[in-house]
């Protein structure tokens, strides 16, 4: 549909009495439909952040037809400081975005383009790492220098500090019953559940009435959380992979994939493990069975020669980054397609982007088959130092044809932090180098950007009306 066509659409649907426009959506105060959320460090002089977003349709960040001077969209009340992620959930039209700074968790109505959502309070600090439930009841974060794991009931208001030295990462399943919780040159992997009343009394007597698994049960004297270790059930040893870092959720919910990150965090052997998350839900009454033996463990474990530190699931399909040490001695970018179905690499890794070892990486599908990756600190890996050896240049932006197999690497303008397909538009949208830039998905060619660019430093984007939430979130 055209946009005048769409304008005419939402014009006599207004006049209907309707409100919405697209599977149940409200219809957005700027008549938009669609828009992408941009996170922006020192938007103003006193060095603010802001949150704005651009009609990506039109690729313009004002009212189409009105001037240049015509006030940017702007999300109304937003006062995070130092903006940098956002989790995108357009389907229940909210975004989370993370202030760096003040450690805030600033709610995105995108029904109304307004931070009417609120923030979440009780964070205990800064967080390394942090989501929160599609429901937006539960927060979980990883607050590394608080040592603690931190997990929230909105509904009933309470936070509860989980201690858990050197926790820094922490995965959410997309159903937001299970997270998982990685502590930085660790072997092993820890969950939070939530307590019965019955389990509170029992628990209350402090760590020599808590089950053996227990890391932390919280509060002291009367616990409704407790933290667990992953235990082998037969030995009671704690189950042992090789520097986790983040799992992913298979589609039907049932399968956490573990990322072992190997030698990219200090370990020896990346690779990708399955483990069942039923024993691990943190709902009252809803776990069942048993987490896996340590045997079990390492028979489902798939190493990754490539590296494995992000990884995106599609259907039966893993696509799997991560870095490589060549034998130089710097760190190369890999792509591994995994078969889900059969536990195989399915193809031989390709080389994408180099990257700061174990980094947080974005990964993202988007039209005409394409699979974008953008990573940081790409000066310093094997591509920059060696162009001979790779005459198609460097960059830390990275175009897989997953239906061709072509890797286009995009020349360098800076880290990529941030990725979003604008889906049925044939393009994305990206930070590098703290700007926003458009890319052809049909050939990878830039598109022109100068009517979306920001004034400040920007960090992420997210496509508001995305069809998922797939959509630039990695859980």
């Amino acid at each position: 549909m055209s946009a005048a066509a769409a304008l005419v659409v939402a014009t006599a649907l207004a006049g209907c009495g309707s409100t919405t426009y697209f599977a149940g959506r409200a219809l957005p105060p700027s008549g938009l439909r669609n828009r992408v959320l941009i996170t922006v460090q020192n938007a103003n002089s006193s060095g603010a952040g802001a949150a704005g977003f651009v009609d990506a349709y039109y690729d313009i960040r004002y009212v189409f037809n009105s001037t240049n001077t015509a006030p940017a969209f702007s999300i109304a009340a937003f006062g995070g400081k130092t903006p940098t992620t956002i989790q995108n959930m357009p389907e229940e039209q909210v975004g989370a975005v993370y202030g760096s700074e003040d450690g805030s968790l600033t709610l995105v109505n995108y029904a109304t383009e307004s931070a009417s959502g609120g923030a979440v309070n009780n964070l205990n600090g800064l967080s390394s790492s942090i989501f929160i439930s599609r429901n937006l009841t539960y927060v979980v974060a990883a607050n590394q220098a608080s040592r603690v794991l931190t997990v929230i009931n909105r509904v009933t208001g309470s936070s509860i500090p989980l201690s858990l030295p050197g926790v820094y990462r922490v995965s959410m399943n997309p159903g937001g019953s299970v997270a998982l919780a990685f502590v930085q040159n660790s072997n092993f992997m820890y969950y939070p559940m939530q307590l019965s009343a019955a389990q509170s009394i029992t628990y209350s007597g402090g760590s020599s009435s808590w089950p053996t698994a227990a890391v932390d049960c919280e509060p002291f004297n009367a616990p409704k959380w407790c933290l667990f270790q992953a235990l082998d059930p037969k030995t009671g040893n704690p189950l042992t992979f090789d520097r986790p870092v983040k799992a992913v959720f298979s589609a039907d919910g049932g399968t956490a994939y573990i990322l072992s990150c190997g030698p990219e965090c200090g370990g020896t052997t990346a690779s990708i493990t399955s483990v069942p998350v039923a024993p691990m839900i943190f709902l009252l009454g809803q776990q069942s069975g048993t987490l896996p033996t340590q045997s079990a463990i390492s028979s489902s474990t798939l190493p990754i020669p490539g590296g494995a530190s992000n990884a995106l699931i599609d259907n039966e399909t893993m696509y799997v980054v991560g870095q490589e040490q060549m034998p130089d001695g710097y760190w190369g970018g890999h792509l591994t397609t995994v078969n889900l179905s059969t536990n195989t690499i399915s193809t031989p890794a390709v080389s994408i982007s180099d990257g700061a070892p174990g980094a947080v990486s974005k990964i993202q599908e988007a039209d005409d088959n394409t699979l974008w990756i953008g990573l940081t600190k790409c000066t310093n890996g094997e591509r920059y130092n060696n162009p001979t050896l790779y005459p198609s240049g460097y960059g830390c932006l990275t175009m897989v044809n997953t239906s061709t197999g072509k890797v286009t690497t995009l020349p360098y303008i800076g880290d990529a932090t941030g990725i979003a397909g604008i889906t049925g538009l044939h393009k994305v949208y990206t930070v590098e180098g703290g700007q926003v830039y458009i890319y052809s998905t049909v050939d990878g060619s830039a598109k022109d950007n100068q009517y979306v660019t920001v004034t400040g430093t920007a960090y992420d984007v997210a496509y508001m009306d995305g069809l998922t939430d797939g959509n630039n979130t990695t859980y």
